[in-house]
């Protein structure tokens, strides 16, 4: 047993210091990147947020929308082979530069991911997720599909630390997913006492894969449009988001009425909600990780998308960035030292 003193920050115990601009309007800000992949040597240009891949929030329907607007959706991994050809059928080329496809690390997520890919080829972006992303057994099924599919950007996690990151991107990855239970609907920190206080996650793992060219996605945690710049300042090439996407007419989730309002359903996949659905039931040998939330009817993704981006061209003026790019260099945190703030954002 050991103990780290060193201080560690999740997004509410920060805020970013205003600078001198010559901005003179949000409208000026470039939010778009471009990112060369470590393993394909290939480029990729879009706005780096990803709505996450979760089924009441990254759905086909979430993808028609966002990819509109050059963001990214990690599908999740719960739709068929057939279902997929019906998705892509009509698509041109650059729809695919917005989509990922989400697995899981079994044998069965493995072929069915594989046999997606093989009829459509086009596809850029494999997204490999688990809860867990420090075992062995994790790290050899990297290095299977960096094997089967050279040609592909791979995003894999989650972890938290920056040796974990070097040795996933060692093993194939180009994208490393960084958050251990900072999610809304994520209960990991509750039930096993596991976890890293976002900022300072991605502030380390972001310094660990940057150094071998490798990149990083935030994911989790976000509750704001401010969070999301935090998540950028603080060195993220992409942030993935859950709650912020989630009870929009291209979400999914039950569609309920609570006190005569109109209602969403909204969880996470360790929940015991997505276990009965997907893989019946909780396993006598676990516990669920998730927990299930009512969220109110938010209309259009349109709307909150606006206000996502909005936020963060505005956060770009404040501190003089011209372009997404520069945000992170331009960021200087202010830890905010109020007793209501916690360590576990």
């Amino acid at each position: 047993m050991r103990i780290e003193y060193e201080i560690k920050l999740g997004f509410k115990d920060v805020l970013i210091r205003p600078k001198r601009s010559t901005l003179k309007s949000r409208s000026q800000v470039d939010l778009t990147r471009t990112y060369t992949f470590r393993h394909t040597k290939k480029n990729w240009t879009g706005v780096p947020v990803v709505a996450a891949n979760m089924d009441t929030v990254g759905t086909f329907e979430m993808a028609e929308q966002l990819g509109q607007k050059g963001l990214i959706t990690a599908v999740h991994k719960h739709y068929s082979a057939r279902q997929w050809d019906e998705f892509l059928h009509d698509k041109d080329d650059s729809f695919y530069d917005n989509i990922m496809i989400s697995t899981g690390a079994s044998e069965s997520d493995f072929s069915r991911m594989s046999a997606i890919i093989k009829k459509h080829p086009k596809i850029k972006f494999i997204c490999i997720d688990v809860a867990n992303g420090y075992t062995e057994f994790f790290v050899r099924f990297v290095k299977q599909a960096r094997d089967a599919f050279p040609d592909t950007f791979i995003a894999a996690g989650n972890v938290v630390t920056g040796e974990m990151v070097e040795e996933l991107i060692l093993s194939g990855a180009d994208l490393i997913k960084v958050g251990i239970g900072p999610g809304s609907v994520c209960t990991t920190r509750v039930k096993t006492g596991v976890g890293y206080p976002q900022l300072s996650a991605i502030i380390e793992c972001a310094d660990a894969a940057h150094g071998l060219g490798g990149h990083i996605i935030a994911d989790g945690g976000c509750t704001c449009a401010g969070d999301v710049a935090k998540a950028f300042g603080a060195g993220a090439d992409m942030v993935m988001i859950g709650g912020m996407f989630a009870g929009h007419d291209e979400s999914g989730g039950n569609v309920m009425e609570v006190d005569g309002e109109k209602c969403v359903e909204f969880y996470g996949m360790s929940s015991r909600t997505a276990m009965e659905k997907h893989s019946g039931g909780v396993a006598e040998y676990r516990a669920s990780e998730g927990k299930t939330v009512i969220v109110p009817y938010r209309g259009p993704v349109e709307n909150t998308l606006n206000d996502i981006l909005g936020g963060i061209r505005s956060t770009c003026t404040y501190v003089g960035a011209g372009k997404l790019k520069e945000l992170a260099k331009r960021t200087t945190f202010v830890r905010v030292m109020e007793q209501h703030n916690t360590t576990f954002g």
